[in-house]
């Protein structure tokens, strides 16, 4: 930096004698009298204004990017409202509202410390950690320890606009299992795990990769590469909120309904397809802020690379999965067209910065084929119940970014990345080494990411029980869980099976269970 003001000064200095007689011309007033835009002498301050400007452009950018992240939430909703039934719409909606929330208060309070108390991002003015990494030694950090409710040296703009970047980042995590768990999960249980994934599920793989963890320094400690490398989250978001689907699946249980006596799956159709549709777009949308704003600097100009990578993925990934249905199937799935499209999105997520446009592509249209066949295999042959499909979207193909990036990263980008020289490079490009630095962080996310997870899924059930009753199942959460109906006109219509056993002219959960099939 000091090096880069020096230069700076000299060559600001050096342009206003050059600019001297163009200054005086074109700052003639009535009195006769010159005055220099450029005064000498001033060339450190100008150095300055100029290096302040950068910064705050930079933090403009983030900004940008976190209204954008934030955002997706729209998207979710409307997603995970589309694929699931009218008479849970209320309670599956409130759960992506609710979650933004519950998710910041863990993050605020203790998050963000344990994330990333221990590291810096000089383009935004964040240029000293805030603290020491706690660890097993040199190299091998596991958390941080400062920062904890914003307070202190966290009392910053930099730091307060990086914050608020990834709090947004957190909330997608925080909001994936809403889908593998919809229409089954009680809401008073749901607000726990709301807290605990900004607080603690999030941020602890997160420091691993993104806060100078262990993880990250693998290319320091053991020679991998650049260490793990993970650009803007397909592990760190969305394998772990993948991982967090899964677990929670199987410790609800499928839905009422879902599997026959021979355990062979039944369809439960979604109410609204194009209400789904168009959550996919608006997610669509925020990933270009979740993606490009992921430099940190407008004035890092991969971005535009990031994006073009980022609509590639995405295109491929849609378009391969329409196919792979149509021709399955007979017909182009428009669900799982929209589940391709995420998956393109999610595994493009990780390697967008470093690696080609034709890469991209690919990395999207095996995500594409790989979200139809992970959906099938989930529930067919380990009979899950994912209403949306959030392990297939997030959890599979968030590995799959993983590896991806490992394969095909160029070296074109990332020098210096983790303290490593050089740009990040995969295996097809000369460095089995990335690789390898890249299966130990998937490794890490199913055994950490699915382990605590299921930990804290079970042991909150057997203490308080995180399934909805029956009969409200049944009869739709929307009324007795939230205490209004998303569609009252039309649910009136469809007679008392939509109601719950609570209600006098009803007879029993039995009753009931028989006629909707178990």
């Amino acid at each position: 930096m000091k090096r880069l003001k020096a230069g700076l000064v000299a060559m600001v200095t050096g342009l206003s004698v050059l600019l001297m007689p163009v200054a005086a011309w074109a700052t003639n007033d009535p009195t006769g009298v010159t005055k220099s835009p450029f005064p000498l002498g001033d060339g450190e301050q100008l150095v300055d204004r100029v290096l302040h400007n950068e910064v705050g452009l930079n933090l403009l950018w983030i900004v940008l990017g976190s209204a954008m992240v934030i955002f997706m939430q729209a998207g979710f909703a409307l997603v995970e409202t589309g694929f699931t039934r009218a008479k849970h719409a209320v309670h599956v909606v409130m759960t992506n509202f609710a979650i933004f929330g519950l998710g910041m208060i863990g993050f605020f309070t203790v998050g963000f410390a344990l994330m990333f108390g221990a590291v810096s991002v000089p383009a935004i003015g964040f240029n000293e950690p805030l603290g020491a990494m706690v660890g097993l030694g040199e190299g091998w950090g596991l958390f941080g320890t400062s920062g904890f409710f914003l307070t202190g040296g966290a009392y910053d703009v930099s730091i307060l606009g990086f914050f608020l970047f990834q709090v947004a980042f957190m909330d997608t995590t925080a909001t994936i299992p809403t889908g593998s768990m919809a229409e089954r999960w009680k809401f008073s249980s749901f607000v726990w795990w709301g807290l605990f994934c900004g607080a603690v599920y999030y941020p602890l793989y997160g420091a691993w990769v993104w806060g100078g963890g262990w993880l990250s320094q693998l290319g320091s400690t053991m020679g991998l590469g650049h260490g793990a490398v993970d650009f803007a989250g397909s592990g760190v978001v969305h394998a772990m909120g993948g991982m967090a689907a899964l677990a929670g699946a199987i410790v609800l249980g499928p839905r009422i309904g879902k599997f026959d006596a021979n355990g062979k799956p039944r369809a439960i159709p979604g109410h609204d397809m194009p209400m789904a549709i168009l959550g996919t777009l608006i997610l669509l949308f925020g990933w270009f802020g979740f993606n490009a704003a992921s430099t940190f600097a407008a004035s890092d100009l991969r971005f535009t690379v990031v994006a073009a990578n980022t609509a590639l993925a995405a295109g491929f990934g849609a378009t391969t999965a329409m196919v792979v249905m149509w021709r399955k199937f007979g017909k182009p799935d428009p669900s799982m067209s929209a589940n391709g499209m995420l998956a393109g999105l999610v595994a493009i997520t990780a390697p967008c910065a470093f690696v080609q446009p034709w890469a991209a592509a690919l990395i999207g249209t095996i995500a594409g084929v790989v979200v139809v066949y992970a959906v099938l295999i989930v529930e067919h042959r380990f009979k899950i119940d994912d209403p949306v499909g959030a392990v297939a979207v997030h959890g599979i193909n968030g590995i799959w970014g993983l590896l991806a990036l490992g394969l095909f990263a160029d070296g074109s980008y990332g020098e210096g990345w983790n303290g490593i020289a050089g740009g990040v490079t995969g295996l097809f490009y000369g460095d089995a080494g990335q690789l390898i630095a890249q299966l130990v962080s998937i490794a890490t996310v199913i055994v950490f990411g699915f382990g605590l997870s299921y930990l804290f899924f079970s042991t909150q059930h057997r203490i308080q029980g995180i399934r909805s009753k029956e009969s409200d199942e049944i009869g739709g959460l929307d009324l007795p869980e939230m205490g209004t109906l998303a569609y009252p006109d039309f649910l009136e219509a469809q007679g008392p099976v939509f109601m719950t056993t609570d209600d006098p002219s009803l007879e029993s959960a039995a009753s009931l269970r028989a006629e909707v099939g178990r």
